[in-house]
């Protein structure tokens, strides 16, 4: 698929697409990942969310219960690992994550007191601060220092959490707060690893291939995760 096609194909008018090409549930679930952590894989961004339900998806296969099955071979081999956030038996949230980024994320000073003001206990590594969050889910189904975990801006989430005097500049994949081209920058980062991944997928890459860090192009220079948290 060329990227201004994909600019514009509908989410799941390709889906559809891409499910024809895939002839297993091991390598359909494979692509799900692949396309919805592609930012990850391009160490642009610790982490992404996903949410898989209890129903046919537009690929034409159940990726709720195919997780169960084939989840922990697929991960192994990606290199990521995944932090399951909340299943209630019918929706499943799931925080695909790399632990060296997300590793590195979390033991910045600034983010580290940003946890501590959110109320997290002391950490020592990501296991620790991922329970926190977890329970956190559990309790307020999506509380808002999460946009820490996936990437955003500190200026950004400290803004719309009303934690710092930053006006609300525009609106994007997150709200954005404060001078607003780094976060608008980033987020057409992330855009363009999501364009990248769907041509390769719709191309006809093996999706578990494509779920290889070592397969996976080049990442965008203009926006390094330690330029995304910053304050």
């Amino acid at each position: 698929m060329r990227a201004k096609t994909n600019k514009t194909i509908p989410s799941e008018v390709f889906w559809e697409r891409v499910g024809r090409k895939i002839v297993d549930d091991r390598s359909c679930l494979a692509a799900f990942l692949a396309f919805h952590s592609a930012e990850v894989l391009e160490g642009v961004k610790p982490a992404n969310l996903v949410t898989m339900h209890d129903r046919e998806h537009t690929c034409g296969r159940n990726l709720y219960r195919l997780w169960t099955s084939y989840a922990d071979e697929l991960l192994l081999t990606s290199g990521l690992q995944a932090q399951v956030l909340s299943d209630c038996g019918r929706r499943r949230l799931v925080l695909l994550y790399s632990p060296l980024l997300l590793g590195d994320l979390l033991q910045r000073p600034n983010v580290r007191n940003f946890l501590h003001k959110a109320g997290y206990p002391s950490y020592e590594g990501v296991s620790q601060a991922l329970e926190t969050l977890t329970q956190r889910v559990k309790m307020d189904d999506f509380p808002h220092e999460i946009g820490l975990f996936l990437g955003y801006p500190l200026k950004d989430v400290a803004g719309f959490m009303g934690w710092a005097a930053i006006p609300y500049s525009s609106n994007g994949p997150w709200r954005i707060y404060g001078e607003p081209s780094r976060s608008l920058g980033l987020a057409n980062c992330h855009k363009a690893c999501r364009r990248r991944m769907a041509q390769r997928l719709d191309g006809g890459c093996d999706p578990t291939l494509c779920l290889c860090p070592g397969r996976v192009a080049g990442a965008c220079s203009e926006a390094p995760i330690s330029a995304a948290v910053g304050a």
